[in-house]
């Protein structure tokens, strides 16, 4: 079986590259290498250095059973920003990724999305058959993303697999809130500046749990189109991140706060996903929130000791 992930030098993509090497996959990784990295590449899986959005990936798809399609510009914050930017790596990247697919009658894609789309549900937890109504560009092209794999699907007869994902965190990750806060730290282990009020409240998942949850819905998807939440069923303020960083770094920082309800334009305040579809065939979150962070400091203890 072969298997092509776009963004496979990135974070989840290329922890997915090692799951599915195990499984016996031939793997072929496309990205540009702009935000993954070459040391994430898995030393069996092929590489090609392709960006989506400018170069024809067409013939890397031959002969492909499967597409994970993760190549993506995740910065939710700078979307607001530069929304061109955001809407060029995801939504043109998108509708080229799935004319490859098309090209060459590819019969399974599985697209990483996010839990964004959903913008700020009047239900918690969320279930997927939620209306979304995105309130960052970022969770807008991820939306937009989505209806053209949905429309691929159904046009051409692609079985696809969509995968909101939540805040997923753990190695060999560069971004996020707990990898901010580590930085910043860091730099200055007597202060630590936390963006808005510190009483946003969402659910994190390690990676080792988004990976088999991407995995389960893979695997045992029955119908040609459908989305599933990947997340976690427990959420957490901004302070408790902060409070369970420094507990592993072993400093008590004085927390300074930017104010306001939300961290950045977009940042939505409370998140939570309805994850009992994705747990009906069989998933389960093995990763407590406390053990994971502690892996992941270590992690990038370890980095620092390179």
């Amino acid at each position: 079986m072969k298997a092509v992930i776009t963004g496979g030098a990135g974070f989840i993509g290329s922890r997915l590259a090692e799951e599915l090497l195990k499984q016996q996959y031939d793997i072929l990784i496309i990205d540009n290498l702009i935000s993954g990295s070459k040391e994430n590449i898995p030393k069996s899986a092929k590489f090609v250095k392709k960006d989506i959005v400018k170069d024809d990936i067409a013939n890397e798809l031959e002969d492909a059973d499967v597409i994970f399609h993760f190549a993506a510009d995740p910065d939710v914050r700078s979307s607001a920003e530069k929304p061109e930017k955001s809407f060029n790596q995801n939504v043109v990247g998108t509708f080229n990724v799935l004319e490859a697919c098309r090209k060459n009658d590819i019969e399974r894609v599985v697209f990483a999305s996010t839990s964004t789309v959903y913008g700020e549900s009047e239900t918690i937890p969320t279930p997927e058959t939620m209306p979304c109504e995105p309130i960052s560009n970022y969770g807008a092209s991820k939306l937009a993303c989505e209806s053209y794999v949905s429309s691929y699907s159904h046009s051409y007869g692609i079985k696809s697999t969509v995968l909101r994902y939540a805040n997923i965190y753990g190695p060999p990750s560069t971004h996020g809130v707990i990898f901010d806060f580590y930085k910043k730290l860091k730099t200055n282990p007597r202060k630590l500046e936390i963006l808005g009020n510190g009483k946003q409240e969402k659910s994190y998942l390690f990676i080792d749990d988004c990976i088999s949850g991407t995995m389960i819905a893979f695997q045992k998807q029955k119908k040609e189109y459908d989305v599933f939440n990947i997340g976690s069923e427990i959420k957490h303020t901004v302070d408790e991140i902060a409070e369970q960083v420094c507990k592993n770094i072993g400093i008590s920082p004085i927390f300074e706060y930017t104010g306001g309800e939300r961290g950045w334009v977009g940042d939505v305040k409370l998140m939570l996903l309805d994850i009992s579809k994705l747990k009906d065939i069989g998933w389960k979150e093995r990763t407590t929130f406390e053990q994971g962070v502690k892996e992941y400091i270590s992690w990038l203890k370890k980095g620092e000791k390179k």
